[in-house]
């Protein structure tokens, strides 16, 4: 993926190539469904791993990181999205709500699996930066955060919903 695609939401995965329909029967394709989840879970990963880094950095207990961490990926999700459509045109208030609109579902349920299997993982709540168990729970949450949440992006953007809400600003 090039660089453009982590900055430009729409540009990365709301435009439908051949044989790619968003809404209506068709539905959308995997690829296009795999794109968008990609886009956000970016924008999440970023998100938690400076959450996780400024919480250990000012050694705050597991719960105000894990806070930290799940706020500021919803931060980092939505302002990908945020600034793309500003730079279709969209004015702040209208852009934020595409924003809401488009990444919720999608960041809320990847902050869900991620953080619970950094929860479930023995250890990893208290592994430090430097420790291969948390890059492993960590790593490995949002692996399967990608596996889950593709196919509810595939299903919300065949029905006009989620993602496919920014394909007509670009």
């Amino acid at each position: 993926m090039d660089h453009t695609a982590h900055h430009t939401h729409g540009a990365a995965h709301n435009h439908a190539g051949p044989g790619e329909h968003h809404g209506g029967q068709a539905g959308a394709s995997w690829g296009t469904a795999a794109k968008a989840t990609v886009h956000c879970l970016t924008g999440c990963a970023i998100g938690e791993i400076l959450g996780m880094v400024i919480g250990t950095a000012l050694m705050w207990g597991n719960v105000s990181t894990m806070i930290l961490a799940v706020t500021l990926a919803f931060v980092f999700g939505y302002s990908f999205t945020l600034l793309a459509v500003r730079r279709a045109g969209l004015d702040f208030r209208t852009a934020l709500k595409v924003a809401l609109a488009a990444d919720t579902v999608s960041i809320a349920i990847m902050e869900l699996v991620d953080n619970g299997i950094i929860a479930l993982t023995p250890g990893a709540m208290d592994a430090h930066l430097g420790d291969g168990l948390f890059w492993a729970a960590l790593l490995g949450g949002f692996a399967v955060a990608f596996l889950i949440t593709t196919p509810v992006n595939k299903w919300m953007i065949g029905r006009g919903k989620g993602h496919a809400v920014v394909h007509a600003y670009h």
